[in-house]
């Protein structure tokens, strides 16, 4: 039996041309064709499909409606596979695909899904409860863990991150208090703490100041996920 898909997509020439590239797949078919997250949990319902194939972002809000889609379906159709397809190969859209579980999972790039043998082979492995990510993706998450392994950053606190940042823009203690409404004594014993975990212990308070900034700074260009 051919596995049947619902696809999701608001752009109406892509859908049309995922619609005709899967035509050419003899076990796959499209039962239901959809531009928004209400027309596809119709059609979920409706047509009780095998496999959903989704863009990750969609009306009403275009934000991250495909991973939510996939989350809403983990709960209510755990048996239903989802492909969710992107032009976004940031780290944080496949981690929260996958948060709760791989099993039945897919995340591939916009640029390859012209690719009728990768399309067609996610399809055919979220049907059979297997998983695959697109190896740009992969790639970037490989890059993403080792810049963050490597950060000087990632032992700070979210407070002594926020603290840093505004030592960054250059303000004095008693501006950072007043901006994250703490007291004084709080804000130095941040400041404290972040330059023991920086390793700046032994250098005037300016001079710490601004090497700390520029640690903070460094991190920000080099697209570390510690940056805000």
């Amino acid at each position: 039996m051919a596995i049947r898909v619902v696809l999701a997509e608001d752009s109406l020439l892509v859908r049309q041309g995922l619609a005709e590239l899967l035509a050419t797949a003899d076990d796959i078919e499209v039962v239901a064709s959809c531009g928004d997250v209400d027309s596809l949990m119709d059609a979920v319902a409706r047509e009780d499909p095998d496999v959903v194939l989704t863009d990750i972002r969609m009306p009403p809000h275009h934000a991250d409606e495909g991973v939510q889609v996939a989350a809403e379906l983990r709960t209510s159709a755990p048996d239903i596979g989802v492909v969710v397809i992107s032009q976004y190969a940031e780290p944080r859209y496949p981690l929260l695909l996958l948060e709760a579980g791989s099993d039945g999972r897919a995340y591939l790039l916009k640029d390859h899904i012209h690719d009728r043998t990768q399309l067609s082979t996610a399809i055919r492995t979220v049907a059979a409860g297997g998983s695959m990510i697109d190896p740009k993706v992969v790639e970037v998450l490989v890059r993403s863990k080792a810049r963050a392994e490597r950060s000087q950053l990632s032992d700070l606190t979210d407070r002594e991150g926020e603290v840093l940042s505004e030592i960054a823009q250059g303000k004095s203690n008693a501006a950072i208090a007043e901006q994250l409404v703490l007291t004084k004594r709080a804000v130095e014993k941040h400041i404290n703490a972040i330059f023991l975990k920086l390793g700046l212990t032994q250098a005037e308070d300016v001079s710490r100041r601004v090497k700390a900034a520029l640690i903070y700074l460094s991190q920000q260009s080099d697209g570390s996920p510690d940056a805000a």
